[in-house]
This record gives C-alpha cells, sequence and structure tokens, in this order.
C-alpha cells in the first residue's frame, strides 16, 4: 500500500503545484507575451474553472472505465499540456495549454481519490492515507510558491516544463506499483451538465473581470453576465432530468459540509498566494526570488500543520480540527491585512504568514477527511470530485473578486480591502467547523474519534 500512496500523493503534489507554482510568474509571463492584467488573470483561472467544471465527468469515468486506467491517461495528457504550455508563444496558446492542464488534472484528481478509497479500507487507515494525501497537496501548493521564484528567475516556461519529468514518474509509478480497481459500467456520464456548469463559471469569471477593466455598464459586460445567468438556468433546468449530483450524495450531511470547506478554504487562504505574489512584487518590490523566498516559512508552517492535523484526526473528530484551522487562518490573514504595510518583513509579514500557513496545513487535511467519511466506496470518486469542483470553483471565483477588489494599480489600501475579504472567509469557515462541533457534541454527549467510535467525554 505503500508504494501506492507514494505515487497517489506525487500525482497530487504535482495537480496542487501546477496551480500555485505560476503565481510568482506571473509578472514574466505578461512581459514576455504583453498581457494586459486582466486577461493576466486568466492564466490562473483557466486552470481553475476547466479544472472544477469536470471534476465530476472525471469522477463518473473513473468509476466507467476504472480508477487506475484514467490515472494513467489523465497524468499523460497533462504532461502534454504542460509541455505546449511551456513552449507557448503567445498569450493564445498559453491559455489553452492552462485550461487544458486543467481539464487534465479534472480527470486525474478523481482517480486519484478513487484509488485511496478501493485500495485502503475506511476507518483508520483510509483517514491516515488522507491525511498523508492531503498533506502533500497542501505542500504542493506551499511549494509552488517557493519553486516558482526559483524557477522564474532563470526563464517562466520552467514553471510548465518541470511538470513532464514527474508526470512521466506517476505514470511510470502506476504502471508498477498501482492495483487496477473495478468498474461501474452503468453510471452515465454527466457531460451536458459539466459543460453548463463549466460555461455559468467561465462567462461569470470572464463579466466580473471585464466589469473591472471595461465598467459595469459596457456591452462585453453585460452579455457575459446575462449569458452567465442563462447558462445557470439551463444548469437548473438540467439538474431537475438528469442531475450532476446524485440524491444519494445529496443526502450526506458531511459531504454537504465538506463541500462548503473546501470553498472557503480557497476563499481565505487558498488564494492567500495569489495577493503575497502581487503585494511582494508590485508594492514591496521584490523580484521573483526574493518573493520565492519569502514564501518558505509559509511553506514549512503549511507542512507542520498537515503533520499536526494528521495527529490530531487520530484522536480528535475533525470537525475539531477544522475548526482550530480556520482559527488559526483567520488570525493570520487579520493579522496580514493589519500590518501590510510595514516595512519589516520579519516583525510585519512573517508572523501572518506563520499563522495563516498553520491553519492552511490543517484545513487541507481536515476538510477532505469530514467530506469522505461517510461516503460509501462506490461513491468515492463521485464525492471526492464534488469536494475539489467546490474547491476550484472558489478559486477561480475569487481570483476574480481579488482582481476585482485590487483594481489596476492596486495600492495600500486596495491590499488591505482584498486581505479583509479572505479574512472574512476564513472566520466563515470558522463558524461552520464549530457548528458542527456543537451539533456533534449535541447529538452525542461524547466526544467521537475520526472513525466513527465515541470516546466518554472528561
Amino acid at each position: 500500500m505503500r508504494p501506492t500512496l507514494a505515487v497517489l500523493s506525487l500525482a497530487q503534489f504535482l495537480i496542487a503545484l501546477d496551480y500555485s507554482i505560476i503565481y510568482i510568474a506571473l509578472p514574466s509571463v505578461a512581459a514576455d507575451l504583453d498581457l494586459e492584467p486582466s486577461l493576466a488573470q486568466w492564466i490562473v483561472s483557466a486552470y481553475a474553472v476547466l479544472f472544477a467544471g469536470f471534476l465530476v465527468v472525471g469522477g463518473r469515468l473513473t468509476d466507467r472505465v476504472g480508477a487506475k486506467r484514467l490515472f494513467v491517461g489523465a497524468i499523460v495528457f497533462f504532461g502534454a499540456a504542460s509541455a505546449v504550455g511551456g513552449a507557448a508563444g503567445d498569450g493564445t496558446v498559453l491559455l489553452a495549454a492552462r485550461g487544458a492542464q486543467g481539464l487534465g488534472a479534472a480527470l486525474l484528481q478523481p482517480a486519484i481519490i478513487g484509488l485511496i478509497g478501493t485500495t485502503f479500507p475506511a476507518g483508520p487507515a483510509r483517514s491516515r492515507a488522507l491525511a498523508v494525501w492531503g498533506g502533500v497537496g497542501a505542500a504542493g501548493l506551499a511549494a509552488g510558491a517557493v519553486l516558482g521564484g526559483v524557477l522564474t528567475t532563470a526563464s517562466w516556461r520552467l514553471t510548465f516544463v518541470i511538470n513532464v519529468p514527474l508526470t512521466l514518474l506517476c505514470a511510470l509509478g502506476a504502471a508498477l506499483a498501482v492495483t487496477a480497481s473495478g468498474t461501474t459500467t452503468a453510471d452515465r456520464i454527466p457531460l451536458r451538465a459539466a459543460v453548463l456548469g463549466t460555461g455559468t463559471v467561465l462567462t461569470l469569471v470572464l463579466g466580473l473581470t471585464l466589469g473591472a477593466d471595461q465598467g459595469w455598464h459596457a456591452t462585453p459586460t453585460l452579455v457575459s453576465l446575462v449569458l452567465a445567468v442563462a447558462l445557470f438556468g439551463a444548469f437548473l433546468g438540467n439538474e431537475r432530468r438528469a442531475p450532476l449530483i446524485e440524491p444519494a450524495l445529496r443526502r450526506i450531511r458531511s459531504l454537504r459540509a465538506g463541500a462548503v470547506a473546501t470553498a472557503l478554504y480557497m476563499a481565505s487562504v487558498g488564494s492567500e498566494f495569489y495577493l503575497l505574489t502581487l503585494l511582494l512584487q508590485s508594492m514591496k518590490g521584490y523580484d521573483a526570488l526574493q518573493a520565492g523566498l519569502a514564501f518558505v516559512p509559509l511553506a514549512v508552517l503549511v507542512t507542520a500543520g498537515n503533520a499536526a492535523a494528521g495527529r490530531a484526526v487520530r484522536t480528535q473528530h475533525p470537525a475539531v480540527v477544522l475548526a482550530a484551522g480556520f482559527a488559526a487562518a483567520t488570525a493570520g490573514l487579520l493579522w496580514l491585512s493589519l500590518a501590510l504595510h510595514g516595512d519589516s518583513y520579519a516583525a510585519d509579514l512573517l508572523p501572518g504568514l506563520l499563522l495563516s500557513g498553520f491553519g492552511h496545513g490543517v484545513i487541507y487535511t481536515a476538510m477532505f477527511i469530514i467530506g469522505t467519511q461517510d461516503v460509501p466506496a462506490g461513491y468515492q470518486g463521485t464525492a471526492g470530485a464534488l469536494l475539489t469542483t467546490s474547491q476550484y470553483l472558489s478559486a477561480g471565483v475569487t481570483v476574480a473578486v481579488l482582481t476585482l477588489v485590487l483594481g489596476p494599480a492596486p495600492d495600500g489600501a486596495a491590499f488591505r480591502a482584498a486581505f479583509l475579504v479572505t479574512t472574512v472567509a476564513a472566520a466563515a469557515g470558522l463558524a461552520l467547523a464549530a457548528r458542527g462541533v456543537n451539533r456533534r457534541t449535541a447529538q452525542h454527549g461524547v466526544n467521537s474519534s475520526p472513525t466513527g467510535a465515541v470516546r466518554p467525554t472528561g
């Protein structure tokens, strides 16, 4: 089982790394390919929205064709898209490659979670595997920011090319170490729902982008927003006939809570990388390498938070762990919003980075355990897809909102407002987790272990 978990964790690291590694490279990419800031934002959003929009399709394909087969195909596709992105000579090709990377990740992520669900039995073994997998994923988000700074110093193209050898290693490891899973041929592939849902978010993000760039009364802005509403109406109509989310999954309370938690995670500490990159390079004057090195303490504390959460969920219910993570994240983001004007990195930024980084690692581990703990084995792939859909849809919309808040030439006040937006999202996550703790206490009057067993209080 350990070789399998190593391969799956490396693949998850790659997905998370690829999302965040581009942040510090954004100014260099925009300058090299002559992209306006509003268009450069789509280097992040194209990946996030395509990733989120087709995750449920990936989940159903996992059940249809088998998780191992889909894993190998998706990882190869992801590597090919990365190679194209690294060689892109203009913005159009680059954005197409980023979208293709997002689509490849949408097929890969459910296969990873599906293989965890079928390889590790429910209970302590699966919780430990999810803790390791989640910790590696969170570390990938943090490491991406650091590595992006180092690679961008040589060339931003290396932030794409680095994926190629990693994808080949994953494909080889899967062929040697991963056991093929069963298939369920009866499941339909919800392609229409995925297209409508993805189109809704893409046009919404486009409308927000155009609103910030051209004004809210501009014809392209209004057309995009009206189209987003129309596509959303079509999506809801399609849900009544052929639901994207199966009724059996909708009834699982822990899955619903996990989906909200993943959205709030991405709207808070998950978007911290984007804000910090812009803050350090556009307001503080850091170059790419300096900005990447500034992320090192954050990355270290993310890893520490992962480890702490992995130990904590063995004795505490994941809702308690999630609440602690969101509390640390709220404190850290609030600190950054209040101290970002200071000139000292160590005195002004570092405390907020340490607090938010630790909270980041704790949240990432706990939210997936909560979301999948009550899901039957046959639905693990689809449930994992739903959780990550929520996460990255939130990412796409949040980046657009933060870009709108920052404006074309952000100053200290704009950055403070943007950090306060993420702080509010973290506080909402804390309230959600606290509600889960209170509900469980009221129902049982005992503390529950992550495996479902109960322990007397006191």
